[in-house]
């Protein structure tokens, strides 16, 4: 057993310790394996990120201009491209729900695994709440049904969609595919619609600022803008490490996983660079700078709406509906795993007789719903989650150097291509993103960290002493424990 584990035992799971035990507890907490493909697990990666080509990345261009935020994509580009290429190896290795808190269990220990998974779930529960408040603006905007952007449709939101999911992962995943493909072939569209307008003098159309150190039409905010605009180049790509995540329901994980995220990270890099140099050339970058929709922006300008404009504006709320859905998806999976394994509550990882984490669904729904209802501030709660995200990412990487490392006789169906360098390059980029985000929303930052020392707390103080041995992720690490004991024997 691994030091600091336990079997469950006493309520509110009546569970004896022992073998018994243990697969009592864990037969009430099983998921439905084999739901999802290696296309629904592409889908799923597209998902999560779709949203972000739609609106948000622009803010980008008023930090570094239209050269500074390129600079910016393409190294975050590069980082989660590391990133991808480490959790398909990682994923393959140990094909559970528990995603990044399982690598970072095994290759950092008990400690490791739960800043990691802590810091997932920050993203993944603040995300959905950001993302249900431009769902409600898009909805006022369109005039759809005479709603405002209020409380009522942010309920109807978590209500609806977390609904599907309860219903059972093969359907929620195939509802998911269905609006996103919608929202792509929307982007696609538009790209196209866009172009027949694109004027390249238009991209570096921001006065420059003569008092930032580089400054030139390129970099109308000099140097510095290119590290400010990290957070807006991962827009385009934030989300998509979250595939493994469904690797428990997946079909053949080892095979699938590593498919299904090279793919989906593929489709991204292609909707990002026609959707970001499409939307700044045809009305410039100064014009969609701080627009909430830049896609009609750049279609429309300040002229009357457009046959297309208007579609863009539907497909939008398809890609915030998409992403939104995932993403909840992704956060009720990072709650499973860590409640399974005693770091948070075990309660909270009991499934339904449709094999779906019902709690796990239902009190994050309600955490995103009164953030929304009572903030207001998606963009605030959107910064909160990079935040977290990044830390994830650092710590995501650094166990696959780690694992490289320290087990180098690990048997890897997938191997990374160009092994801990790889991971190596998306560490450093990981770490250099989370200053960044200290330069965009510095609130946002110490609000992530007030959060993440309160989950601190609790992990030091009482779930420690409290984790479950049986837990998948747990018995790899135990697993492990107890080879490198018999090495040194």
């Amino acid at each position: 057993m691994a030091q600091g584990t336990e079997t469950p035992a006493g309520p509110p799971d009546s569970t004896s310790p022992g073998a018994a035990g243990s697969a009592a507890y864990l037969r009430r907490r099983t998921l439905r394996r084999g739901s999802a493909g290696w296309l629904l697990l592409t889908g799923l990666g597209v998902a999560y990120v779709v949203s972000g080509d739609f609106s948000g990345w622009n803010i980008g261009l008023s930090k570094g201009g239209f050269g500074g935020l390129a600079v910016a994509m393409v190294l975050m580009g590069v980082m989660y491209a590391c990133l991808v290429f480490a959790l398909a190896e990682l994923s393959a290795i140990l094909p559970t729900a528990g995603g990044g808190y399982g690598f970072a269990r095994r290759a950092l220990g008990t400690w490791g695994g739960f800043l990691t998974g802590t810091a997932i779930l920050i993203e993944y529960i603040l995300a959905p709440a950001a993302i249900s408040l431009f769902i409600g603006d898009y909805v006022e905007s369109l005039g759809l049904f005479g709603l405002t952007s209020s409380w009522p449709v942010y309920l109807a939101c978590f209500a609806i969609f977390i609904g599907i999911h309860l219903w059972g992962v093969g359907e929620a995943l195939r509802f998911s595919l269905v609006v996103t493909a919608i929202a792509v072939a929307a982007l696609l569209i538009f790209a196209v619609g866009a172009f027949t307008e694109f004027d390249a003098g238009r991209l570096n159309d921001i006065p420059a600022d003569p008092s930032a150190f580089g400054s030139n039409s390129w970099l109308p905010y000099g140097l510095l803008g290119i590290w400010a605009a990290f957070p807006f180049g991962m827009w385009f790509f934030l989300g998509v490490e979250g595939v493994p995540l469904a690797a428990e329901e997946a079909k053949d994980p080892v095979r699938s996983m590593p498919k299904a995220l090279a793919i989906s990270l593929a489709v991204l890099v292609f909707l990002a660079l026609i959707t970001f140099v499409s939307a700044t050339g045809a009305q410039g970058a100064n014009a969609i700078k701080e627009a909430g929709n830049p896609l009609v922006v750049a279609l429309q300008g300040d002229g009357e709406p457009t046959a297309l404009s208007r579609f863009v504006n539907y497909a939008g709320l398809a890609g915030l509906v998409a992403s939104f859905f995932s993403l909840i998806f992704a956060g009720s999976r990072q709650l499973f795993a860590l409640s399974r394994a005693g770091y948070l509550p075990r309660f909270l990882s009991l499934t339904n007789r449709r094999k779906s984490p019902y709690l796990g669904l239902l009190i994050p729904g309600v955490i995103g719903f009164t953030l929304a209802a009572w903030s207001g501030n998606g963009g605030r709660m959107l910064n909160v989650a990079v935040f977290g995200a990044t830390i994830s990412y650092a710590l995501m990487a650094l166990s696959h150097i780690v694992l490289r490392r320290r087990e180098p006789d690990l048997p890897r169906p997938y191997r990374t291509p160009g092994g801990a360098r790889t991971s190596g390059a998306a560490f450093v980029l990981a770490c250099s993103a989370l200053v960044a985000t200290f330069l965009v929303d510095r609130d946002a930052a110490f609000i992530a960290l007030g959060v993440y020392a309160v989950a601190l707390a609790y992990f030091a103080f009482y779930s420690r002493h409290r984790l479950v041995a049986a837990a998948p992720e747990e018995e790899f690490a135990a697993l492990a424990a107890a080879e490198a004991e018999l090495k040194r024997g």
